[in-house]
């Protein structure tokens, strides 16, 4: 069958300030949907690709007239769910009785209530797709119903039937790797300015899941009891391999914790060095996971920068956010990255239950003491399916909008703050670290080739707004 995959149109200003856009937007290449795509391929089905971050609305209209595909997966976030149902709407109206089935976060987090949400929908994968939807494809290739097809919500005879769920996919060698010949174009696949030091960016996970308990995290296995299934250390060097002869010269290892094994961790740095591969590369770790010892070895195998989840600097908000770590720990972990010549990221929240403005300001001084390299200041998001989600009324209130639920807008307010109090606290910390004397040598005195150079500006424009426009991230994102 010919199965077209897509993400509907958005563009930045969707999600971020118009004033910092600049310095925050970025694309990474979606790997579930291209994991899917290789699975959909692999059972013999014809696949295309229309990614809404690079086309307009009308232009994947355009795109479907043409191809006429027997079948639509349409992915979406929390945010982006009503883009997704008024493509759901526009592709039924000008393409007829096509079938449409929905995935990605926001729908495995919702499931039923997608289809109550939005007529124009048929299915919804309600857990991972790479099996499903194969399933599903050749039901519909056999004119058969999606009866008994695990993993899938789905519409019949107006009525909306749920299958029981998918068990996860604990085997994740025998998956294909990811379609990213479908891209395209693979240079325009980048993250963040500041983030990558080299082009093409490609996006590897070396593992599913979780084992911790974050209140603001999203897992399909909610009680955690599978943990975290690990690829083998010899097939994730076969997708690394793979991405080098493709001509990536970067990889973002996007895993919740690259170090969740320490000694699979160690193994795939020491792997890559011994098989003298050329290329950057960039992960994330828990700060409970993590030494010098094994940053070490991930800067000899040509990683770059590590990205570890600080959240908040006082012990009483990393207790309520369930993230089962300290401020010491988090100052070891920053300092042994820095030691070994790592580029250190660490994000904060705001918003935490429970956290008052003072909370807050404690946070900011301790963004500032810690001193990483970079630091980033999110609103806490309250994103279908997650702890806080689930029980909201234990915590605060949250916005009916979703088009709020983007780290950026306040869509979670606690009982112990304001919006406007989230808001201000964003934009003190952003100036506070960002406008240090210090700070500013120390990112001159970094910088190496033009790409740096060009970060460095963008990041400039973003901090003069912050600076000079006190309700910035107050204010609506178009402003």
């Amino acid at each position: 069958m010919k199965c077209t995959l897509i993400i509907p149109a958005w563009i930045p200003e969707d999600i971020f300030s118009q004033k910092t856009a600049g310095s925050q937007i970025n694309y990474w290449q979606p790997l579930g949907t291209l994991y899917v795509a290789a699975a959909l391929q692999q059972a013999g089905h014809e696949v295309r690709f229309l990614n809404g971050a690079f086309m307009t609305h009308n232009e994947i209209m355009q795109e479907l007239l043409k191809s006429k595909p027997d079948c639509i997966g349409l992915y979406s976030t929390t945010f982006g769910w009503n883009k997704a149902r008024h493509a759901a709407q526009e592709i039924k109206s000008n393409l007829g009785d096509i079938f449409i089935a929905a995935g990605g976060p926001f729908p495995i987090a919702m499931q039923e209530e997608c289809l109550r949400q939005c007529a124009a929908i048929d299915a919804v994968v309600t857990g991972e797709g790479e099996f499903t939807m194969v399933e599903m494809l050749d039901r519909l290739a056999a004119g058969r119903s999606m009866a008994g097809v695990a993993g899938v919500v789905y519409r019949e005879n107006g009525e909306i039937k749920k299958n029981p769920p998918r068990p996860l996919i604990i085997d994740l060698d025998a998956l294909p790797f990811p379609a990213r010949d479908l891209l395209g174009d693979e240079g325009r696949y980048i993250p963040p300015p500041a983030t990558y030091k080299r082009k093409p960016v490609a996006v590897i996970m070396t593992s599913r899941g979780c084992n911790r308990k974050c209140i603001y995290c999203f897992q399909i296995d909610k009680e955690r009891k599978s943990g975290v299934r690990f690829r083998s250390v010899a097939n994730v060097m076969a997708e690394v391999e793979l991405c080098l002869q493709q001509g990536y010269r970067e990889i973002k290892f996007i895993d919740d914790t690259l170090a969740a094994d320490y000694d699979r961790a160690m193994a795939i740095a020491q792997e890559i060095i011994k098989r003298k591969l050329d290329f950057s590369w960039f992960a994330s770790a828990c700060v409970s996971q993590v030494d010098e010892a094994l940053f070490k070895a991930f800067k000899k195998a040509g990683c770059w920068a590590v990205l570890l989840g600080a959240e908040s600097g006082v012990q009483k908000d990393l207790n309520t956010i369930r993230k089962g770590i300290t401020p010491a720990q988090i100052k070891k972990a920053v300092a042994a990255g820095q030691k070994a010549g790592l580029t250190v990221y660490t994000p904060f929240l705001f918003g935490i239950p429970g956290q008052t403005f003072a909370d807050g300001l404690k946070s900011i001084a301790f963004a500032c003491e810690l001193n990483p390299d970079i630091a980033n200041f999110h609103a806490l998001t309250p994103f279908p399916g997650t702890e806080l989600y689930d029980n909201i009324e234990k915590y605060g209130t949250m916005s009916k909008d979703y088009t709020d639920y983007t780290y950026q807008g306040a869509a979670f307010v606690p009982f112990s703050m304001t919006r406007e109090e989230i808001a201000e606290l964003r934009q003190i910390a952003f100036r506070r670290f960002y406008g240090r004397p210090s700070y500013m040598l120390r990112r001159l005195l970094k910088l190496r080739n033009l790409n740096d150079v060009k970060a460095s500006i963008k990041g400039l424009k973003s901090l003069f707004w912050i600076l000079v426009q006190r309700d910035l991230f107050g204010q609506d994102r178009s402003g």
